[in-house]
């Protein structure tokens, strides 16, 4: 989506919101929904939010004085995030900003009216979010980090850093439709690179040990990440199972895939 059009998007909400406003519109303090399915003491989910007050800032928006930003966090569970949802969109804040696929799904059936601004959400228009990338429509619109097709990338990426690889598995959380479509795109690919793809499906960390742990008791095998909100700690345990893995995962693994949150930031922002 062009910058130009985000912009317009968000005419009711932040950068529509005059500075210099007059009467009542000039004393009214906005408010900003937030919701994230990650955990408040994720040092990533940190960094994301000190980025968006300070781009805020910037654009003359402070917290506290002009603003009320209202808080939810999940910690990666699925029934908290809507339970969370809900709160947001019964205080009736002007808009509201998702992180991630759990968050959009858990606030789309719940409103029609709050302007939705989604950001670090893969394939919204399979997930059902928006009905097109340039003509969003309703009242959700954002910024996508990866195409389902990326999913076959993923697994020709892992065959060439490892190519002793014969056996991966794509490590997704079912109930998120993008991360399904990331697991097919790797079924497509798997026959031209010679890779048998296998289906690990996980909700929670307990779910990612039992997968790494059973997996790894073949040789030749790697993964692939799909993003999920999850405590991504746990993937240390395929270095020490000697798996090598690809995907959306944290620095320090062979190789990983991020969309930058400060630039994306600075876009959703404005």
């Amino acid at each position: 989506m062009r910058r130009r059009e985000f912009v317009s998007l968000l005419g009711g909400a932040l950068a529509a919101w005059p500075l210099t406003a007059h009467g009542q519109q000039r004393d009214r303090v906005r408010q900003i929904g937030l919701l994230s399915p990650f955990s408040e003491n994720d040092p990533e989910t940190k960094a994301r939010l000190a980025a968006f007050k300070e781009r805020l800032e910037q654009l003359g928006w402070t917290d506290g004085r002009n603003i009320k930003i209202e808080y939810r966090f999940s910690d990666g569970n699925v029934e908290r995030t809507h339970a969370v949802a809900a709160e947001l969109v019964a205080l009736t804040p002007d808009v509201i900003v998702a992180y991630a696929n759990p968050a959009v799904s858990a606030l789309k059936p719940l409103t029609n009216t709050i302007p939705i601004v989604f950001t670090q959400v893969s394939d919204p228009v399979g997930s059902g979010f928006v009905t097109d990338l340039a003509h969003p429509g309703g009242n959700i619109t954002g910024f996508h980090s990866f195409e389902p097709a990326i999913g076959g990338k993923w697994l020709e990426v892992l065959k060439e850093i490892a190519p002793s690889v014969r056996r991966a598995a794509v490590v997704h959380d079912p109930r998120i439709a993008a991360n399904v479509s990331f697991f097919r795109a790797g079924e497509s690919a798997s026959s031209s690179l010679g890779v048998t793809v296998i289906s690990a499906g996980v909700t929670n960390a307990a779910d990612i040990e039992r997968e790494i742990t059973a997996f790894a008791q073949e040789p030749n095998g790697g993964l692939v990440v799909a993003p999920a909100p999850m405590d991504l700690r746990a993937w240390s345990n395929s270095s020490r199972r000697r798996l090598t893995w690809t995907g959306f995962c944290v620095e320090g693994s062979p190789m990983h895939f991020r969309s930058s949150y400060r630039a994306n930031i600075s876009w959703w922002s404005t």
